[in-house]
């Protein structure tokens, strides 16, 4: 197996607590700070409307970290209950519980002053290292998707249809 090697590129400045980013209260203004040895990259970033953050998860607890299996524990926070919701793959859900502890993250980018990023809607915690970030693109959107009935089920019962 390779080894891959990742270069924090910046990392999450937040006013929110890990408890309302957890419970998607802290969703407000966030800053990302880009290194000086990448500012460069941020060139052409400022007008884009969205951004992709993709960022490194190192808060995890070592039992988060491996698990193929787990319950969608977001959930909960809809008001199901633990014993309401599946065991599924990690690959068919948004859960920092992951082989590779990394996450990713669209937010409105607000704007650019010089290596800083003012976003919204960021759901990483304070201190996240950043290992990329990408411009949001039209042919991102997908038109026509579908969803699992598994998912579709849960999502009716938490009444998020």
């Amino acid at each position: 197996m390779k080894k891959l090697k990742l270069i924090p590129i910046g990392e999450v400045h937040s006013s929110s607590t890990q408890d309302e980013v957890r419970s998607h209260k802290g969703r407000g203004e966030a800053e990302i700070e880009i290194y000086e040895e990448f500012r460069d990259a941020l060139d052409g970033l400022d007008g884009f409307s969205h951004i992709l953050v993709i960022g490194y998860f190192h808060q995890l607890r070592r039992e988060q970290i491996g698990p193929l299996k787990v319950k969608p524990r977001g959930l909960l926070r809809e008001g199901l209950s633990l014993e309401e919701l599946p065991t599924r793959g990690v690959f068919a859900l948004d859960s920092p519980t992951r082989p590779n502890p990394i996450g990713l993250s669209l937010v409105r980018l607000l704007g650019v002053e010089g290596r800083n990023l003012r976003v919204e809607g960021l759901d990483l915690f304070d201190g996240t290292p950043v290992v990329d970030i990408k411009p949001y693109q039209p042919q991102y959107r997908a038109q026509d998707y579908s969803l699992p009935d598994w998912y579709v089920q849960l999502r009716e019962k938490a009444g998020r249809v």
